[in-house]
């Protein structure tokens, strides 16, 4: 008994002098050193080294130096400074801390986030920053947040936040849930929020803010809603916006109705493309690397593998889950299903494929229909203008000088009342004329044909050789002393 209790007694000195001791006003449990509410107005010192947990909230600790953990907490994984007045933190304050992953800083004072402020925690994954006075965000305060899962920003004064930081996914790979509620937020870059992948947009706050009204801002909470994505379905009275001559905010949702936009109504995802193009269809689904996931062709046709199924079908499924369609046929168009199995829900997704009936870049593009009826329209005025002003000349004797036209050889044109003969002889200077029949050809029953002039007999002597006779098909006048030939 001696023996063992030297022993206990040896052991505990030598881990209360590797480990530390417990601080003054702190409460320390296992691995967790809890100092909240001990009217602090610096980090108590010295920590023990096996803290993993330090929770220091409800404080007065105003400024978070470099030298605020004089050791290497190499075990710190959690540090709690909410509601401190915290208005200062250095960029080097958490450089003997490489291995934290809870960082909570929200309610506190803090206005700026300057450059590489967190670039030291490689390995955090939940950043609380809610409920500050952040006005400025720098682009790269984030930077060389591999592992962050998880960003709070809401309730602070934040105007423009750098969505390029989420645009490639290249800067915060495993961001899920970005808070941006409760701030001052007028307009949004709705294009590149629309090219989010779902399971972000699912976890993507917006609402509390002074948006500006518009028809694609409408469109992206519209299809937010019908794809059930939680920062919409949760917080769907909350999103609101503000229209140019209304004095109160609207809900985003009722700008389908609301004058003076009126918006159309959102659809769901529609790709178009042309005859002979690849597209790939993709499987937006709120579920992140997800496996389980197949697509079902307008047709029914199910598609598993990458080779199409073993069919003839043009469809195929790729790794990451998308649907690549080659050498698109205009069968190939219609409204395509990704079925998506998940641990917690399944879902069901559905892209439209519009398939125009001509090629985009082809050798043989197929013209417009406008355009062809437009060219068409413009050969025919000008086929008709060559026919009217440039054919030329078919008589024998027209290229003398123009003169007026003869009158016409038949009694119609006559007045009825004229006691002249209805024809005059032909002057010496009256152009010739195309013959249209024959002088000797003849009709029925001996007439002349209709159209023909008959040959007049050989002039005679005297005072009725002048006489000329009449057109045997023409009707003379009442009053005429031209006799009526039959």
């Amino acid at each position: 008994l001696p023996l063992l209790s030297l022993l206990l007694s040896l052991l505990l000195s030598l881990g209360g002098c590797a480990g530390g001791s417990c601080p003054p006003r702190c409460v320390c449990a296992s691995n967790i050193l809890s100092c909240s509410q001990a009217v602090l107005s610096t980090v108590p010192a010295p920590l023990p080294r096996f803290t993993a947990v330090l929770d220091l909230s409800h404080n007065n600790v105003t400024r978070l130096r470099a030298d605020w953990a004089p050791g290497r907490l190499a075990h710190l994984h959690a540090l709690l400074l909410s509601h401190n007045g915290l208005s200062f933190v250095s960029t080097e304050a958490f450089t003997h801390v490489p291995h934290l992953r809870h960082l909570d800083l929200s309610s506190n004072r803090l206005r700026v986030l300057e450059e590489n402020l967190f670039s030291d925690l490689a390995e955090l994954e939940v950043l609380l920053l809610y409920n500050n006075e952040i006005s400025s965000v720098d682009r790269t305060a984030f930077e060389n947040l591999g592992r962050l899962r998880k960003l709070y920003l809401g309730q602070n004064r934040i105007a423009r936040f750098p969505l390029e930081l989420l645009r490639d996914g290249s800067r915060l790979p495993q961001l899920t849930l970005l808070d941006l509620s409760a701030n001052r937020l007028h307009n949004l870059p709705v294009g590149e929020l629309q090219a989010l992948p779902a399971w972000l947009r699912d976890r993507l706050y917006l609402h509390g803010n002074p948006l500006a009204c518009s028809c694609p801002l409408f469109q992206l909470v519209a299809r937010g809603h019908r794809r059930q994505l939680s920062a919409v379905v949760d917080f769907e009275k909350e999103l609101r916006c503000l229209l140019p001559s209304a004095s109160a905010p609207v809900g985003i949702l009722a700008l389908d109705s609301q004058q003076p936009l009126n918006c159309s109504e959102a659809r769901e995802a529609v790709l178009e493309a042309h005859l002979g193009d690849t597209v790939t269809l993709s499987c937006d689904t709120r579920l992140r690397g997800v496996r389980q996931r197949h697509w079902v062709t307008p047709g029914g046709e199910r598609v598993l593998e990458e080779a199409g199924n073993g069919s003839s079908s043009s469809a195929a499924l790729l790794a990451n889950g998308s649907l690549q369609l080659q050498a698109l046929r205009p069968e190939d168009a219609g409204t395509y299903a990704c079925w998506v199995a998940g641990p917690l829900f399944n879902e069901t997704l559905y892209v439209e494929l519009l398939v125009h009936n001509f090629t985009l870049h082809g050798p043989h593009d197929t013209l417009n229909t406008a355009y062809t009826t437009l060219v068409g329209c413009i050969l025919s005025v000008v086929l008709v203008l060559i026919y009217l002003y440039l054919t030329p000349c078919r008589c024998c004797c027209c290229h003398g000088s123009e003169k007026p036209a003869a009158p016409r050889d038949d009694s119609i044109n006559s007045s009825v009342l004229s006691t002249t003969p209805n024809h005059a002889a032909p002057g010496p200077e009256e152009p010739c004329r195309s013959r249209s029949a024959s002088a000797n050809s003849t009709g029925q029953n001996g007439r002349f044909k209709a159209g023909g002039t008959p040959q007049p007999p050989p002039p005679r002597h005297g005072p009725k050789a002048q006489r000329k006779v009449s057109d045997p098909d023409s009707v003379s006048s009442v009053f005429s002393d031209t006799p009526i030939v039959v």
